[in-house]
């Protein structure tokens, strides 16, 4: 079997989309006469963590781990909270940002480049050095973020006659909170400079939007390949909700916060008495104080509940029980090429979406490509509104259902197949 070896930061226990696109290609890697082998961190400070996971990592699959010093430790003696949060990649506005958080936010954003994961990039290299000898590896696949795991990739192709593989499941520059770190126009440069360096180096690059492949396609000439996140398995079978049901899974920060969605909510609450005595939001994950702060002012404390992080087995259970399922996104020109990994789970359940995002959003144009619910954009409040009162009106007559077309495509197998061709044609 052709080896090739995956470098990533994230496995489980890690929580998260991220750790679930390696983890479930690695369980299908082997079905193509492709042995994985897995190299991570030892020891890492992970923001989010799913023990759940644990239980999917292949019985028999090597994992190579190699120690991590990670700088998130020393500022947590600082203020442990706001480390913590920025770590997970939840910055505040500008405004709600304390002093000691702005310095914090500046010494991430300019002293730890590309991220707080670089000093894992020198230790990794000289281990890696080794493995490839002894094992006779001749292919390499980075994932990031953190993007400091492809300057592991781009040092080890530096010094090997090797096939890197660069998967991108974000972008890098233009990402929305790369603005918010404080660069100073030199720190900007390194950035762009880095990660010029690694798209013109990897033999090939895998991104997960159309949009993302576009953006990269005006910054190198090697191919690039377009491999989503995907879904795995069947829907649960699970009795429906009796109540009308909303839920949102995954973090909903601040910048997300949809606010004429809770706009449009409130209005119903007083207006509709059947809608209101019926109607529970659930979300899912991580919440930004911005959203809470806007829920309390449209006044649905009441109707919303805030579950928390939960372990990906309860999340498909609250996923197949809900009448409705809410993607949200940022509404900013940097994120229309963001397919959250949810859509694809939500997409599974067979449950009606209801995306909200900025204009010529890629996933909202899958959620309509594929028949499976409804798009707005944020400002257009009239539709959200019309949306709430027609799904609501769908639910009483119990008609609020979900014939999508064409998802096979996203399972994860198939997803692995379109991968390992890309490794067998590299290896060629």
């Amino acid at each position: 079997m052709q080896k090739v070896l995956i470098i990533t930061y994230y496995w489980p226990p890690a929580g998260g989309p991220g750790v679930q696109r390696w983890l479930k290609f690695i369980q299908y890697l082997p079905n193509f006469d492709i042995e994985p082998i897995v190299f991570i961190p030892e020891k890492p400070h992970y923001p989010l963590y799913d023990e759940s996971l644990v239980t999917e990592v292949p019985k028999g699959l090597r994992i190579i781990k190699q120690s991590i010093f990670e700088p998130y430790g020393l500022a947590s003696f600082l203020s442990k909270k706001k480390t913590e949060r920025i770590s997970s990649g939840i910055i505040q506005e500008y405004k709600k940002q304390s002093f000691l958080e702005r310095i914090l936010l500046w010494v991430r954003g300019n002293l730890f480049i590309p991220d707080a994961r670089k000093y894992w990039v020198r230790p990794s290299v000289q281990k890696i050095r080794r493995l490839i000898r002894e094992e006779q590896i001749e292919t390499i696949i980075t994932t990031g973020p953190p993007h400091s795991v492809h300057l592991i990739g781009k040092t080890i192709k530096e010094n090997f006659k090797i096939n890197w593989v660069a998967d991108f499941r974000d972008p890098w520059t233009s990402i929305g909170y790369h603005k918010k770190l404080k660069l100073t126009k030199t720190s900007q440069r390194k950035h762009e400079a880095l990660e010029k360096q690694v798209l013109n180096m990897a033999d090939t690059i895998v991104v997960t939007s159309e949009t993302t492949r576009l953006e990269f396609e005006g910054l190198t000439e090697r191919p690039i390949s377009v491999i989503t996140n995907g879904y795995d398995g069947k829907p649960l079978q699970s009795s429906l909700d009796t109540g009308f049901t909303l839920s949102h899974i995954g973090s909903l920060l601040t910048e997300r916060n949809p606010k004429t969605l809770w706009e449009a909510i409130g209005e119903l609450v007083r207006e509709n008495t059947t809608f209101k005595e019926n109607l529970k939001v659930q979300l899912i994950g991580v919440v930004g104080e911005g959203v809470l702060d806007s829920i309390k002012a449209y006044g649905i404390t009441d109707y919303v509940e805030i579950l928390g992080y939960l372990p990906h087995s309860k999340v498909l259970e609250y996923q197949c029980k809900s009448q409705v399922l809410l993607l949200l996104e940022i509404d900013s020109e940097e994120t229309r090429g963001i397919i959250p990994g949810k859509l694809f789970e939500y997409l599974k359940s067979q449950r009606p979406i209801w995306a909200i995002g900025p204009k010529n959003w890629e996933a909202g144009q899958m959620v309509q490509a594929h028949n499976a619910g409804n798009y707005v954009t944020h400002n257009d409040t009239k539709s959200i509104k019309t949306l709430l009162l027609e799904g609501f009106q769908q639910f009483q007559n119990g008609e609020l259902t979900c014939n999508s077309e064409g998802i096979e495509q996203y399972h994860r197998r198939e997803l692995t197949k379109k991968l390992a061709n890309l490794l067998t044609w590299e290896s060629s």
